[in-house]
C-alpha cells in the first residue's frame, strides 16, 4: 500500500457513481466548476443498474397526492427522450381493468374513498382510475407521446396473453431507458467537461479543514490518495447515511429508508411490444415489459433492506410474489423454470416516517450543512427520471458557495450518441446495416440501442466482422470492449454484460471468462501511470 502526494484542489468532491452522482458532475461540470467524482465500485454498480427501467411520472404516486414530483417526472420524461433517442424510447402501457382492483391501505385516496364509498371496500372504481390518466395526460404538458386511450382485448394481440376476464383495458405512455448506460453516459459527458471519475475508489474519511475538504481515497490496488475540495457532495445513495455518520462524522438526524426492489426476468411471454401494468389485490402494483428482444422484465416488489453493505437478491418469498402476482393475469402460468434471471436493488428513498415501505416518498431531498465551517450537500432519495432536475435543484444549492457560477444548461443537451431525432433510430440502424453489411438485424439494432452515432465510431473502417477482432458471442467483440474500456470506465466482464450490456442473458459462462481474461490481459498492457480508466 502506497501514498500519492496530495492533489489540486477542487470546487467539488463528489461521493457516489450512481445516477445523482454523475448527473450531477456533469451539471457542474459543464458550468465551469472544477468536478472529481469518487466511486468505490464501477458505476451504477447498485441501485442504478437496478431499476425498472423506465423514465415514468409514476402514475400510481398519485393516489399520495404526490402531484408535484408527478408533474416534474412528466415533464422530464420528454425532455430526457429528446437527450438520449438512442437508450430511451416511448413504450406504451396496457392497465387491464376489473372491478376487484384495491388500493394499497395506507394511501391518502384510500382513506377518502373508504369515507366517502365504504361500499367500495378499497376497490378502485373505474372513474377514479380514469380521472388518474386523465391527470396523468395532462400535468406534465406532453408533446411527443400519444395520450390515454380505452382498448376492447377480446381478439387483440394486447388482450391474447390475458385470462379472458379480462376485457377492458386503458393504454397509456411513458418511456424505457437502459439505466446504467443512462450513468456512463452521464460520466462520459462529465469528463468531457473536464470532471474527474474515479472508479473502483473508496473514500476512507472526509473531514473539514478550514474552510475545505480533506479527502481520503484507496484506489483497488491499494495506494492511498489525498484531496482537496472546497465542498463535498454525498451522493452515495443506500450508503448517504453510512457517509454522514463514518466519514463526514455529522450530527445530522437526516437519513433514508432502505427499500428492497426485485425483479425475475423470464422467457419471452407474449409477442407484441407494449407492457403491462398490473394491479393486485392487495393494493400493490407490478409492471411486464418486453426485454431484451427475447425475454420479459418483471417486477417490482417493495421490502424493507436494512444495511446497504448487505447485497440485495431477489429471496425466494419475492419470486414467488412475482410469479404468483403475474398468474393472476396470464393466462399460462409462469412457473419457476420460466425464470431465466434476477435481480434486485436498493431504493435510498428519504426517510420522512412512513408507516410501509410503499408509502415512503419517492421524492429527493437535498440539505446542505455548514456547521463546522466547509459545506457537504447531502442527496437523499429520488428517482431515476427526476435525476436531471435533482442535478439541477443541486446545483442551486451549491452555486451560492461558488459566486459567479452559471445557471442551467443540460436541458435539451444531448448526451454522447444521442444527437439524432426522437424518430430516427429505425433510419440509423438502417444506414448502418447498408454501410456494414456484416451486421445482422440484432446485431445493428443492439448497437444503436447502445451507442447512438457513436456506433459508427466503433465500428470505423471494417468490412468484415473479422476486422473487429476477437468474437466472444453474441455479437460482442473486442474492439466494442476495447471501446467500452478506452471511453466507458469499464474494467471487468461483468461491467460489460451486466451493466454496459445486458448481453450477460446471451453469453455463455465460458464466454464470459475469456472476456475477463481479455479485459486482464489489456489493462495489464496499459502503464500504471495512465491505467485511470483501463
Amino acid at each position: 500500500m502506497s501514498d500519492q502526494p496530495a492533489s489540486q484542489t477542487v470546487d467539488l468532491f463528489i461521493i457516489g457513481g450512481g445516477i445523482n452522482g454523475c448527473g450531477i458532475a456533469r451539471d457542474a461540470a459543464g458550468r465551469g466548476l472544477s468536478v472529481r467524482l469518487a466511486e468505490m465500485n464501477d458505476l451504477a454498480s447498485a441501485t442504478s443498474s437496478a431499476s425498472t427501467k423506465l423514465f415514468h411520472g409514476g402514475l400510481r404516486y398519485l393516489e399520495y397526492f404526490e402531484f408535484r414530483l408527478v408533474r416534474e417526472a412528466l415533464i422530464e420524461r420528454e425532455v430526457l427522450l429528446r437527450a438520449m433517442p438512442h437508450i430511451s424510447w416511448p413504450m406504451r402501457f396496457v392497465l387491464p381493468y376489473h372491478r376487484d382492483m384495491r388500493f394499497e391501505s395506507e394511501t391518502p385516496t384510500s382513506r377518502l374513498l373508504s369515507l366517502a364509498m365504504p361500499w367500495m371496500k378499497g376497490r378502485r372504481p373505474a372513474w377514479l382510475i380514469r380521472l388518474g390518466l386523465f391527470l396523468y395526460d395532462n400535468l406534465g404538458g406532453r408533446k411527443i407521446l400519444p395520450g390515454t386511450a380505452t382498448v376492447g382485448l377480446g381478439g387483440t394481440p394486447e388482450g391474447a396473453p390475458l385470462q379472458p376476464r379480462f376485457e377492458t383495458a386503458y393504454e397509456y405512455s411513458d418511456c424505457w431507458v437502459e439505466d446504467s448506460r443512462l450513468v456512463a453516459l452521464n460520466a462520459r459527458d462529465a469528463e468531457a467537461r473536464g470532471a474527474e471519475i474515479l472508479t473502483r475508489t473508496k473514500v476512507l474519511s472526509a473531514e473539514r479543514q478550514g474552510d475545505g475538504w480533506l479527502v481520503r481515497t484507496e484506489d483497488a490496488d491499494g495506494t492511498r490518495r489525498d484531496h482537496h475540495a472546497r465542498m463535498l457532495v454525498n451522493a452515495g445513495g443506500p450508503w448517504v447515511g453510512d457517509i454522514l455518520r463514518t466519514k463526514v462524522r455529522s450530527n445530522s438526524r437526516e437519513g433514508v429508508r432502505l427499500v428492497r426492489g426485485s425483479h425475475i426476468v423470464t422467457r419471452k411471454l407474449y409477442d407484441h411490444d407494449k407492457c403491462y401494468f398490473f394491479q393486485g389485490t392487495d393494493g400493490r402494483i407490478i409492471f411486464a415489459i418486453p426485454y431484451e428482444t427475447d425475454f420479459t422484465l418483471i417486477g417490482t416488489t417493495d421490502a424493507e433492506h436494512r444495511d446497504p453493505a448487505e447485497k440485495p437478491v431477489c429471496t425466494p418469498e419475492e419470486r414467488d410474489y412475482l410469479i404468483a402476482f403475474a398468474n393472476q393475469y396470464f393466462a399460462k402460468a409462469i412457473t419457476r423454470d420460466d425464470i431465466v434471471w434476477n435481480y434486485s436493488g436498493v431504493r435510498p428513498l428519504y426517510d420522512d416516517g412512513a408507516t410501509s415501505a410503499t408509502a415512503a416518498t419517492r421524492d429527493y431531498t437535498l440539505k446542505v450543512e455548514e456547521s463546522g465551517g466547509a459545506p457537504v450537500l447531502n442527496v437523499f432519495g429520488g428517482k431515476i427520471t427526476t435525476y436531471r432536475r435533482l442535478a439541477e435543484s443541486a446545483l442551486e444549492k451549491i452555486a451560492p458557495h461558488f459566486p459567479g457560477t452559471p445557471g442551467a444548461w443540460t436541458a435539451g443537451v444531448a448526451l454522447p450518441g444521442g444527437d439524432f431525432p426522437v424518430n430516427g433510430v429505425a433510419r440509423l440502424i438502417e444506414t448502418l446495416r447498408d454501410d456494414f453489411p456484416f451486421l445482422t438485424s440484432f446485431w445493428a439494432r443492439r448497437l444503436v440501442r447502445a451507442y447512438g452515432t457513436e456506433a459508427r465510431d466503433i465500428l470505423e473502417a471494417a468490412r468484415s466482422a473479422d476486422d473487429l477482432g476477437e468474437s466472444f458471442g453474441a455479437t460482442l467483440t473486442a474492439r466494442e470492449v476495447v471501446w467500452l474500456m478506452e471511453h466507458e470506465f469499464a474494467r471487468t466482464a461483468e461491467d460489460v454484460v451486466w451493466r454496459r450490456s445486458k448481453l450477460g442473458l446471451r453469453m455463455s459462462g465460458d464466454e464470459i471468462t475469456r472476456l475477463d481474461a481479455f479485459m486482464r490481459a489489456r489493462r495489464a498492457e496499459v502503464p500504471a501511470d495512465l491505467r485511470r480508466t483501463v
